[in-house]
């Protein structure tokens, strides 16, 4: 049997490292489904009830070490985790995570990674030292190549291929509809969600916001309904929207897991968003979508879809916003182009699970028939 562990900033109510979870998950279970799969995580009782996978906490080194002893492949990802513009002890923890893996002899995938900033030279050498030893790396845009180039990481093959929660399936609406009603939400009436994160104190960007959800509600009798992709998080971000809005908007107060937030989406006539696994699974849904920027990540994944950004979280205007919304509520679903765009990163991300495989194949004789072409 096949045996892997993931390693990521899993188990913390993020809807977006949960995703990209369960869509790994998914993935490599399409081509293997008796695949064991250990996972690192933050909260092992909510990981192994939410993906059905064993854990182990991230803090727990001799139980992480035993993990991937046993392993066939560590995977690392998906997501941002080697930068340190948020954090550069979390740089250092995927980084010996790795080092780990290497000490016994395994090999290292990089799935699906967006990769940097890394600021500063000590951290830049870090970084390259431990990649320059992984197996592979798979890079979800074509600035996370340029990153590395910049390192100086030049020994493992580098795919691009594209985020890893585009592999998953679209899901059922109705629990989204059933969510909403919960929440009172009810009708025929248009609906707009936006999902937001805070960042760096910023409040300009969050009345800007506020202000084109007051025109948008004013135009189209549109229902504004605030979700939360990190809970608590989340929740506070839009409740700031809400109390500086002049009309009525509605903000959800629940924790929801990955079926539950994709399926909200999908109720969405339209969305707009900062958080990058909004937009990704508006996408999926979908759901025509309006970003704002606080991180390369954004304009990276906007850029591939075929679209442009509204601005960022410094200097985004409501009229933007609205005519962006406008432009996309009057045509009443995804443009041609832009959905094309989608169904071909949906086939690259599912390259990096054949990736995994084909690695573990390499390395250890596991056989196993592939259900579709790469």
């Amino acid at each position: 049997m096949a045996n892997v562990v993931i390693s990521g900033y899993y188990g913390f109510a993020n809807a977006g490292d949960e995703a990209m979870l369960s869509a790994i998950i998914g993935s490599l279970r399409d081509i293997i489904p008796d695949i064991h799969i250990t996972v690192i995580t933050g909260n092992c009782r909510m990981t192994r009830e939410h993906h059905n996978v064993h854990t182990v906490h991230r803090m727990n080194f001799l139980s992480i070490a035993a993990a991937i002893c046993r392993c066939d492949i560590l995977i690392s990802g998906g997501g941002s985790l080697l930068q340190n513009v948020t954090s550069s002890r979390s740089l250092y923890y995927y980084l010996l995570i790795m080092r780990i893996a290497l000490f016994f002899h395994k090999p290292v995938m990089l799935y699906a990674q967006g990769i940097g900033p890394v600021i500063g030279t000590k951290e830049r050498h870090a970084v390259r030292d431990v990649l320059q030893k992984v197996t592979a790396i798979g890079v979800r845009d074509t600035d996370s190549k340029a990153e590395l180039a910049s390192l100086g990481v030049t020994v493992p093959p580098i795919h691009v291929t594209a985020d890893a929660v585009l592999s998953m399936h679209p899901v059922d609406k109705q629990i989204g509809f059933y969510l909403l009603k919960k929440a009172g939400v009810t009708g025929i009436r248009r609906r707009i969600g936006i999902a937001v994160r805070d960042w760096k104190g910023l409040e300009g960007f969050k009345n800007e916001i506020a202000k084109a959800a007051d025109q948008l509600q004013k135009m189209y009798d549109a229902r504004i309904i605030l979700i939360p992709m990190q809970y608590p998080a989340d929740v506070r971000a839009g409740e700031d929207i809400a109390k500086a809005m002049q009309t009525e908007a509605v903000v959800l107060k629940e924790s929801y897991n990955t079926v539950e937030f994709m399926s909200l989406i999908g109720c969405m006539d339209a969305v707009i968003a900062n958080r990058l696994h909004a937009l990704v699974f508006a996408s999926i849904m979908q759901v025509p979508a309006s970003a704002i920027s606080y991180d390369p990540k954004i304009d990276s994944f906007i850029q591939l879809v075929g679209d442009t950004v509204c601005g960022t979280v410094e200097k985004v205007t409501a009229a933007t916003l609205v005519g962006d919304v406008s432009k996309k509520l009057e045509a009443g679903q995804i443009a041609p182009d832009i959905k094309a765009h989608i169904n071909h990163l949906r086939r690259q991300s599912m390259r990096n699970a054949y990736l995994a495989v084909r690695i573990m194949e390499g390395k250890d004789g596991i056989r196993t028939r592939l259900k579709r072409d790469d």
